[in-house]
């Protein structure tokens, strides 16, 4: 394969990584904690934790994990925001030898039984303030363990109380729960799991390359999320990959660990992750955001001290640009602006950079990648609108529907392959052996083309997916779930253009109840679907465009006239995706 796009790398940035220096994502953890044991790692409510703190308290955790008698291969659900539990936890699933199942805090019931069936969970550590989720569905998944984590945990002993404190009496975040505590089920305060764990030592697990790390849950076209098999060598190439490319724009950091990133995306998405994986490996620090949707005071914490780098998607760049005492901030050592996880708009690049002084940097990659696939230049001096280069070892083919590739110039689907992509989906051979080409390429259900100097460009996507904020939804998920509200008969679900969220979900919707509204259908939704697949504008019809089979033509739905809101259309309040 011509790989066109070597010609426009970066100076010093290499055309391919060395992903066998390290055996294990644990070896590379390993070699940071030793290396950087003095250096900060991250700071939340301004108290900081160092490396050796993560490593400590990670080797602690990791060993009661351990006591707990998991088989090798056990699955560890991880619930939390963007707190110091969450690296500490992550840390410890891998060096105990188990694999990290990431999950939204803010699933609904269905989706969080879903995903601990689906993956075989039999131990989770939540934030309490969720726990009232997993209350309703535990007896119906293979969880036997449970450890409980308080916001204040990782605080400091009075400051941490009191942050419990108050985010349980006098916020009211933590709504009433009750897990069954037997013989089968254990319900353990991660303070205390800490406190065991230092009375054992942790062992080093055997794993290798092909061991999983995480199962990476994305949306199904089915209409069930799947999970995507990362394995210890897919994380370290990522890893690695995003170093090499990042580097080049940290120049004037003299030395990498130094570097101070911002880490207000969510650490269980994909984007976030691999972006916390590459401070970890540069031995650099983060500022934890568990917020980010509080923007006032998400702009306090970027004013406290120097920052440089600063990934978003574009809704989180747009509502920063509209705080007022953003504008006022330092920005001389901000070094990348990295938008991804949907389409970044000139509109926003162009006020970003006025504003910032900082080019925004567009990538383009899927869980299934680690997030990795595609990035403009980090040395770039303005937006290119284009999802940029592949990034080091990684190839890209713009294939027809047969797999074959097409002419330079020409669409196609995105197709891509490098040490980064998924060994597959979990327990889903169908799904896996439908994901890839003969020739080892993954699908990735987007359309684009290489231009003459190398750069890419999605013009449309080949699946049903809703892109909101970028997070990935998927209508048949949707339309199984709406179907379930009492006086539907028939809905449909379709992505429509959104300033704010890039793609805002409407549904179209056949009723055999006059009583039904657009009132309960949404409130049905609010209570059956995480916030960023509610519908955002519902429209009742006498019936929907099908073909002559009777299969609902999703792309009619989408067309101006009918996915546009119209007067008939009922609208919610836009929110910030959870």
């Amino acid at each position: 394969m011509d790989r066109l796009w070597l010609n426009q790398y970066p100076n010093g940035v290499a055309h391919d990584i060395d992903s066998d220096r390290y055996h294990s994502v644990v070896d590379l953890l390993e070699e940071s904690f030793q290396k950087n044991a003095e250096q900060p790692f991250s700071v939340c409510m301004d108290v900081w934790m160092r490396y050796r703190d993560l490593d400590k308290l990670s080797a602690q955790l990791g060993a009661w994990l351990q006591s707990l008698g998991l088989e090798p291969d056990a699955r560890v659900a991880i619930m939390l925001p963007n707190v110091p539990q969450f690296a500490v936890t992550m840390a410890a699933v891998l060096r105990a030898g188990y694999t990290c199942v990431n999950v939204n805090p803010l699933y609904t019931a269905r989706e969080l039984e879903h995903q601990l069936k689906d993956s075989g969970a039999t131990s989770i550590v939540i934030l309490e303030n969720f726990a009232h989720t997993l209350s309703e569905v535990i007896t119906r998944t293979p969880i036997k363990h449970v450890c409980i984590a308080s916001m204040g945990d990782l605080l400091g002993f009075w400051y941490g109380r009191w942050i419990s404190f108050a985010v349980r009496h006098l916020a009211k975040m933590v709504p009433a729960y009750e897990l069954p505590i037997s013989g089968d089920c254990t319900v353990t305060p991660f303070k205390k799991a800490l406190r065991l764990g230092a009375q054992r030592k942790l062992s080093k697990p055997t794993v290798n390359h092909q061991s999983i790390a995480f199962l990476q849950y994305t949306g199904g076209t089915t209409g069930l999320s799947k999970g995507a098999i990362l394995s210890h060598h897919n994380i370290i190439a990522a890893t690695l990959q995003a170093e090499a490319w990042f580097t080049p724009a940290l120049t004037k950091v003299s030395d990498l660990r130094k570097v101070h990133s911002i880490a207000a995306l969510p650490l269980y998405h994909i984007f976030a992750l691999t972006l916390l994986l590459l401070a970890l490996r540069q031995g650099s620090s983060i500022s934890l955001i568990p917020n980010p949707r509080d923007i006032p005071k998400f702009v306090e914490v970027l004013r406290k001290r120097p920052f440089h780098v600063l990934p978003a998607v574009n809704t989180l760049f747009n509502a920063l640009l509209q705080n007022p005492k953003f504008r006022s901030l330092d920005f001389s050592e901000l070094c990348v602006s990295q938008a991804g996880g949907m389409a970044a708009s000139e509109g926003t690049a162009r006020q970003w950079h006025k504003v910032t002084g900082s080019v925004m940097v567009e990538g383009w990659g899927m869980s299934e990648t680690c997030a990795i696939g595609t990035n403009n230049p980090v040395t770039a001096d303005h937006f290119s609108g284009t999802i940029g280069l592949p990034l080091p070892g990684i190839d890209i083919a713009i294939k027809d529907d047969d797999g074959n590739n097409v002419p330079q110039g020409e669409s196609g689907e995105i197709c891509i392959k490098g040490p980064n992509v998924m060994l597959g989906y979990y327990n889903q051979p169908d799904e896996t052996a439908r994901a890839f080409t003969s020739d080892g390429f993954m699908r990735t259900g987007d359309i684009g083309l290489m231009d003459e100097r190398g750069f890419f460009k999605i013009i449309d996507r080949k699946k049903d997916m809703i892109l909101v904020s970028g997070f990935n939804v998927f209508p048949n998920e949707l339309e199984n779930i709406i179907s379930l509200c009492p006086g539907v008969v028939e809905c449909a679900a379709v992505g429509v253009p959104d300033e704010h969220s890039g793609e805002a979900i409407k549904v179209f919707v056949i009723k055999n109840d006059p009583t039904l509204t657009e009132e309960r259908l949404l409130r049905f939704c609010h209570d059956n679907l995480t916030g960023y697949k509610r519908p955002k504008y519902v429209e009742f019809r006498e019936e929907l465009p099908k073909t002559n089979v009777g299969k609902i033509l999703r792309r009619e739905l989408r067309s101006p006239t009918a996915a546009a809101p119209a007067a008939a259309t009922a609208s919610v309040p836009h929110t910030a995706p959870h």
